[in-house]
């Protein structure tokens, strides 16, 4: 009778857990459909005027602006790491801190200056139990960010770069590329001239393209560039957002299944154990009314 009621004990709290499982499946898959549609709403804005500033960096013009500026042999870089707050999204946050210490180790042996700046507490306590703690931490990003949370980084990175403080910013996150795939990515921000993709390139290298400037170049320049490397900035919070709701929603459907899984093992251990205690009481009473004939 003793091993029946563990099983029955265990039955019930596999079924709470497959409760909360379900639950937290159901509430990722919603933030999910959220996030992706933000996403991709900043994908085409975020992507054309990336290629416009990409080919106006590449073009032959009298023109410059600070955020173009080239700088083969960086002194120093500043390096962003999107993680999340909270756990149970699988891999998500693993494959960006395999990127962030690569990069650490990267540094070490070139002698290049890092500033390390982590947004998630997961991320946070991994690198502080790592032993290298980050420069700047954030925990306010959610799984919806928004601009002006953004641009404020954006604000201070731009200044940054110009002063001359850092001469690269890199940022580690996990891009979204589709429903069924997110890569983790260690991409260059700033100077904002790679932004642009490889596609793109290819064509530009075989026709290149020729712009207008009204009223000037400069003042265009001006507006256009910093608004560039926000837009995409922003687009990263984006996909590191909508991509932890896809590993966390997946984390969640293994972990229902697999305790569906588990409740038809203990169901069928308990019908066995009440099995053999009804044959055993039913064996008892048959010997106890053959001893009295």
């Amino acid at each position: 009778m003793a091993k029946a009621r563990a099983i029955v004990k265990r039955l019930k709290a596999v079924k709470n857990i497959r409760k909360i499982t379900r639950t937290m499946e159901l509430i990722a898959t919603g933030r999910f459909k959220r996030a992706m549609d933000r996403a991709s709403h900043a994908a085409a804005y975020t992507q054309k005027i990336s290629e416009i500033v990409a080919d106006l960096s590449r073009a032959n013009l009298q023109i410059s602006h600070p955020l173009l500026e080239p700088r083969p042999e960086p002194r120093s870089t500043t390096l962003l790491a999107l993680t999340s707050n909270r756990g149970l999204c699988g891999g998500y946050n693993a494959g960006v801190l395999r990127l962030v210490i690569a990069r650490i180790r990267e540094t070490r042996q070139t002698q290049e200056a890092l500033t390390l700046e982590v947004s998630g507490k997961r991320g946070i306590n991994f690198l502080k139990f790592q032993g290298r703690p980050a420069d700047r931490t954030y925990t306010h990003f959610e799984d919806k960010p928004t601009f002006a949370q953004v641009e404020e980084l954006a604000d201070r990175f731009i200044e940054a770069f110009t002063s001359k403080t850092t001469d690269r910013l890199q940022i580690a996150y996990t891009k979204f590329e589709s429903a069924s795939r997110q890569v983790a990515t260690l991409e260059t921000l700033l100077p904002i001239g790679s932004l642009q993709t490889q596609a793109h390139v290819a064509a530009t290298d075989k026709q290149p393209i020729e712009y207008e400037f009204l009223p000037s170049s400069a003042e265009i320049l001006e507006e256009i560039v910093p608004a560039a490397f926000k837009a995409r900035l922003f687009k990263c919070f984006l996909d590191a957002a909508v991509s932890e709701q896809i590993f966390r929603r997946v984390a969640m459907k293994a972990a229902t299944e697999n305790a569906d899984d588990m409740i038809g093992s203990l169901s069928q251990l308990y019908n066995r154990a009440r099995q053999t205690q009804i044959t055993s009481e039913l064996s008892e009473i048959i010997g106890g009314a053959a001893a009295l004939e």
